[in-house]
């Protein structure tokens, strides 16, 4: 057979009726045709199909187990194939932590360029912060209690997968006794439990000092010595009375003014998927699910113990529990009355309502014509109802509790994902301006173009020569989708909230990030959700993923990437049952020339006439 051709013989999947058909290689093909004439059967559940199973079959078997067996079309043979890469409208991700940045990669480069020449700043606005030294260091230590009880600690392993038997074995050797594991105090010599496979940080106990006169110099040659095996790390665990705390210490960074520090700037901190950088609040999510004040009490008319509290209240109207004696407590507590409506209540009594009291209320409970007086520590409305969602082991009451919450922007992190010290780390953005790497990321795709096309010349000598490639990686890509129609998407935009061509475009621009060539790839209407204006950027988008060397097979209705096409494809000659035949095919300046339907119209033949007279709308438009 030609290796110029992919040659199809006797495809029957689905309503193809025994379809043969050659497919110049190294071409823009474009299949068309009804919508159910079998344009997607013969593209992806026929050459698709068989191009990925005949490369799964060609990996080992340990690497087949991962990727499941796929069923063999039904077609007779299909020669020249290359593996295959489908770019269809399913969503990019279904992770809620995905972004248009991720997805693409970008973000990866972003936190690599932020690591590296980022400028950390002072998160109390005292400016760049700087390396410590051990001056400074042991200047901060003796501004802790006189008294307390020290431990100076080398961080040797910090949140890295293995045993580490050996580094334990050579912390011994250098006459070391105790290290501390996760959290937990250890002899060198006890049988340590480490799991291989999960994350553990390992700290030497360099030395034990009770911070008193006299130690300036003892104190002074532990932190080096700390210093020296943590590589520039060093950790003082200290206790003084009933108060205690941790100090980390850098030989990187730190501000002179409030002793602020930040261990060494690592790509893995500018992760909002890492422990290490993601806002603790939400995890690195941006926002929170928390229960809504608004939805929790919807009428604000109504007394604060009888009815206004939806979720302590039945469908009937009947009041939950013990609720309203609880109610009552707690606005006896403040000097308040709880049958008034929750308008007319003050702003002290509905933040005990909504947060709870430090000190136990009175309760008065009524069974009948008994009467039960008690102590009751009150936490809140939120807290109890949160209580309840995360104890309670039944769906419905979590689906009944669930219509009173709402998500929000995360409180602490303003929905930017990351830690404040990580979001101190800046680039320039003009003479007197400065940029967190969140602030990148909230810019739409041409504006961040825009942006990085000026950056080198903002950064010193030696900043450019370290961010040269990393700038050009971001540039490119971020031309990449903006090429694609997509220059008004953000780069923190959540990648299951995209449409499916504005998936199937990202993808398809991170293909040509990629730069293979060899492959063929394979896209179901690209053009879909794209403004006319853009069309000529994906077309010229397609036809560079194929001057790589590829072979591009797209699905498409659209007149302008038809006339583009090198080889057209049309099948019919109607839906379902009536289709599944190829009705004409070839180049467009021949296939204009045939009698099929997509022909007559691309001709202009045959064309849909303009209504000379519109329909009036039978009411104003709302917008």
């Amino acid at each position: 057979m030609a290796q110029d051709k992919i040659v199809v013989v006797g495809a029957r999947e689905n309503n193809l009726k025994n379809v043969t058909v050659e497919i110049p290689r190294d071409q823009l093909v474009v299949i068309t045709g009804l919508s159910g004439s079998g344009k997607s059967s013969l593209a992806f559940d026929t050459i698709y199909a068989e191009g990925q199973r005949r490369y799964v079959e060609s990996l080992s078997a340990y690497a087949r187990q991962f990727l499941g067996q796929m069923d063999k079309p039904d077609v007779d043979h299909i020669d020249g194939l290359s593996p295959a890469v489908s770019i269809d409208q399913k969503s990019a991700s279904r992770n809620p932590r995905s972004t248009v940045g991720t997805v693409t990669e970008i973000y990866d480069y972003l936190r690599i360029l932020f690591a590296r020449v980022g400028t950390p700043y002072c998160p109390n606005g005292h400016g760049p912060i700087r390396r410590q030294s051990t001056d400074q260091i042991v200047d901060a230590v003796w501004g802790l209690p006189i008294g307390a009880k020290l431990q100076i600690l080398a961080p040797v392993v910090r949140g890295r997968k293995g045993e580490y038997k050996s580094v334990i074995l050579d912390v011994a050797k250098s006459g070391y006794v105790r290290v501390r594991v996760d959290g937990t105090m250890y002899e060198v010599t006890d049988d340590i439990p480490m799991d291989r496979y999960k994350q553990h940080t390992i700290e030497v106990v360099v030395d034990r000092l009770i911070l008193k006169e006299g130690i300036e110099r003892r104190l002074t040659d532990s932190v080096e010595a700390a210093l020296k095996m943590g590589k520039g790390l060093v950790a003082v665990s200290w206790e003084a009375d009933d108060k205690s705390g941790e100090l980390l210490f850098s030989e990187s960074y730190s501000c002179a003014e409030c002793g602020f520090s930040m261990s060494e700037l690592e790509p893995r901190v500018f992760s909002f998927n890492s422990p290490y950088g993601a806002c603790p609040e939400c995890t690195g999510l941006g926002t929170k699910t928390e229960f809504d004040p608004e939805l929790i009490i919807p009428d604000a008319s109504k007394p604060l113990r009888d009815g206004a509290i939806a979720p302590f209240v039945y469908k009937s109207g009947e009041n939950k529990d013990w609720w309203p004696d609880v109610l009552d407590g707690v606005a006896a507590a403040l000097g308040g009355d709880a049958s008034r409506p929750v308008s007319e209540q003050s702003e002290e009594l509905m933040a005990a309502v909504w947060h709870g009291l430090p000190t136990p209320i009175d309760v008065t409970m009524h069974y009948g014509r008994t009467v039960r007086k008690f102590k009751h520590q009150w936490e809140g409305v939120q807290a109890a109802l949160r209580k309840r969602y995360v104890q309670t082991e039944s769906d419905w009451v979590k689906k009944d509790l669930e219509q009173y919450m709402s998500t929000r922007p995360c409180p602490e992190c303003q929905g930017q994902r990351l830690k404040p010290e990580v979001l101190s780390v800046r680039l320039p953005n003009g003479p007197a301006e400065t940029v967190s790497i969140a602030h990148v990321s909230q810019m739409a795709v041409g504006k961040a173009l825009a942006y990085f096309t000026s950056l080198l010349p903002q950064l010193d000598s030696r900043q450019s020569v370290i961010a040269e490639r990393v700038i050009k990686e971001i540039v490119e890509r971020l031309r990449f989708l903006n090429d694609v129609g997509l220059s008004y998407l953000n780069l923190d935009r959540n990648a299951n909230t995209l449409a499916g061509g504005e998936a199937q475009r990202i993808r398809l621009a991170t293909q040509i990030g990629s730069g293979l060539m060899g492959c063929l790839y394979i896209l179901d209407e690209p053009s879909i959700g794209l403004h006319q204006r853009d069309n000529r950027k994906l077309i010229e988008t397609l036809q560079r993923l194929r001057d790589l060397g590829n072979t591009v097979i797209v699905v498409e209705h659209d007149e302008e990437t038809m006339l583009a096409a090198d080889w057209l494809i049309e099948l019919g000659p109607g839906a379902g049952e009536h289709g599944g035949q190829i009705i004409a095919e070839g180049p467009p300046d021949i296939f204009v020339k045939s009698e099929c339907l997509t022909a007559e119209y691309l001709s202009g033949r045959r064309e849909i006439e303009v209504p000379a007279v519109r329909r009036e709308p039978k009411s104003p438009c709302p917008i």
